[in-house]
């Protein structure tokens, strides 16, 4: 019964792209990838100019290549008005040409000095380069090594990954992206005791365990992308993650657990950006032999509008359900899924709430969320977080920081499969609930080509036991939990102080070294021991993005 109906919904959301795609017009894109450098770049020079892009709206992550090139090449002419340095140019020539299908000439990425055989890396960024008049094609390998040792695990610990991605599009009017990588991993004991405990290993989805804190998985993603209306509406049909703010965390919906099933629907108009977004995700469950895992769906409704040309505000709605509680009236693109669930009766999570980014003096930019499940208000999200670029005057020196509160049983739910998760991982914010947490960031780029960084986060969390729910653990039921002392925390405090220090040098684009440390100390409540764990790390990727460890 479960194989036919996970057929049938295969079957469903081809036939759901087969007649979105016979609306095809022009104007299809394609994204940078989550967590790419770039965003660093564009977040920096949009408020280095003073006012918020019409149309890039980073909030909504990932972002569309050809507006943010569009961007680029208006601030490269803007370079010298903007007091922008000679590394802030060269990082927008460095994207230009990795994204360089979008420019306006068609064809931006540099030329290779000496291609391989004449036929590999003819460009610069990519192995494969295509390009005609009615195609375009980007191949390149995928490849991850990064060797490491903690002071107190079983060393060494290791991360080996290798692939291949595919970029291009279609007589301008079908854009695609897919990419597919093999993954061994023995990570930092602290991240392999939280995937155990939760059988659930952060940002993938199936794993094999061939030895203690060894992993094993496949991943892979990819979409196609069209515009249904040109210049306002485009359709993404896929398989891949989303971010929805503009801090190191979000409230909302993260990069932290793995992608999933998609359908975004995202429309401009002006200075208003609506994305529409619905997700096919993974009930919790336990880890046994091969199966039909438990399915579940969101839908995430976010409307932001440049209220002015220094300040962006949005508005945003999610709603968690299980497949019996699927309700065709959720497929309504309008926000407000409040009344659909008192219509039909059905058992939900639904959160509700606002954010809001403003930059001034070209120097710093200001942001915040705010989240309230169920209606409930004792159960909130809050965020607040400011950045400055180019310190004090000094270029290529930005400093971060941002505050992070979640009461209390947020996220969770009465039904644990209406729980706001994806593969027994948060979709939210890691922790789940019940913390507070702060974070520091100083990045450098002393020079070009070289990446700096130093990360500081302090949380201080409610633990849960095997009898007490004091809210931390969002996958369990609300039904049982344990009376709230009435403070911003419940129940017994457990204490994490981390530290980060990476220094990553691009050798050539997209190829990078890194080198780093970590240390972290966990304290844990009622007086038992603390635990502390030093890491050192270095390695090599290739089109691939750094496998980081700061985030627990």
């Amino acid at each position: 019964m479960e194989k036919t109906l996970a057929k049938n919904k295969k079957a469903s959301y081809l036939t759901l792209f087969y007649v979105a795609l016979s609306a095809v017009t022009t104007a299809q894109t394609t994204y940078l990838p989550i967590n790419a450098v770039d965003y660093n770049l564009l977040d920096k020079l949009e408020t280095r100019s003073g006012y918020l892009d019409a149309k890039l709206f980073l909030a909504d992550k990932p972002t569309s290549r050809q507006d943010a090139i569009n961007f680029l090449v208006e601030q490269r002419r803007n370079a010298r008005f903007n007091n922008l340095s000679r590394v802030d140019r060269d990082n927008i020539r460095r994207m230009e040409s990795i994204s360089g299908e979008w420019m306006p000439d068609g064809d931006g990425a540099i030329d290779s000095k000496t291609p391989i055989f004449r036929t590999f890396y003819k460009k610069q960024p990519d192995f494969i380069h295509v390009k005609t008049d009615d195609f375009f094609l980007a191949a390149n390998p995928i490849v991850g090594v990064q060797l490491g040792y903690e002071n107190n695990g079983n060393n060494p610990l290791y991360i080996n990954s290798k692939g291949v991605e595919l970029r291009g599009r279609i007589t301008d009017k079908l854009g695609f992206y897919t990419w597919f990588t093999d993954n061994q991993e023995k990570p930092v004991s602290y991240i392999a005791s939280w995937a155990n405990a939760h059988q659930g290993l952060p940002g993938a989805d199936y794993y094999q365990a061939p030895a203690a804190n060894k992993y094993d998985y496949l991943l892979a993603g990819g979409y196609f992308d069209f515009a249904a209306v040109k210049d306002h509406i485009n359709i993404t049909f896929g398989y891949d993650r989303h971010f929805i703010g503009d801090g190191v965390r979000s409230l909302v919906i993260s990069d932290f657990s793995t992608g999933s099933p998609f359908l975004r629907i995202s429309s401009r108009l002006g200075k208003f950006r609506y994305q529409n977004l619905f997700l096919e995700l993974v009930s919790p469950y336990t880890r046994t032999g091969d199966r039909v895992l438990p399915k579940k769906y969101a839908a995430i409704h976010h409307l932001s509008v440049n209220a002015t040309k220094w300040l962006n505000v949005g508005i945003f709605e999610t709603t968690m359900f299980s497949t019996r509680d699927f309700d065709i009236g959720y497929l309504n693109p309008i926000i407000f899924y409040r009344s659909i669930e008192y219509a039909s009766g059905s058992n939900t999570n639904v959160n509700v709430g606002f954010n809001f980014k403003a930059i001034m003096l070209k120097h710093i930019q200001l942001y915040g969320q705010f989240l309230l499940n169920e209606g409930n208000g004792n159960r909130f999200g809050l965020q607040g977080g400011a950045k400055y670029f180019d310190v004090a005057g000094i270029r290529n020196l930005d400093l971060q920081g941002e505050i992070n509160l979640v009461r209390p049983y947020t996220y969770a739910a009465k039904d644990s499969s209406a729980s706001y998760t994806q593969y027994n991982q948060p979709l939210a914010h890691p922790l789940g609930a019940n913390f507070v947490e702060f974070i520091g960031i100083v990045r450098a780029q002393p020079v070009n080509h070289l990446y700096a960084s130093a990360k500081g986060m302090y949380y201080i969390q409610g633990v849960d036991s095997a009898i007490s729910n004091y809210g931390s653990n969002i996958f369990r039921s609300t039904e049982i939990t344990t009376p709230d002392a009435g403070g911003i925390i419940n129940g017994p405090n457990g204490k994490c102080f981390l530290v980060n220090i990476n220094l990553s040098y691009e050798l050539k684009p997209n190829l990078f070294i890194d080198a780093g440390t970590i240390y972290r100390r966990y304290l844990n409540p009622n007086g038992l021991p603390f635990a502390a764990s030093g890491f050192l790390y270095a390695g090599i990727r290739l089109n691939f993005i750094r496998r980081g460890y700061d985030i627990l």
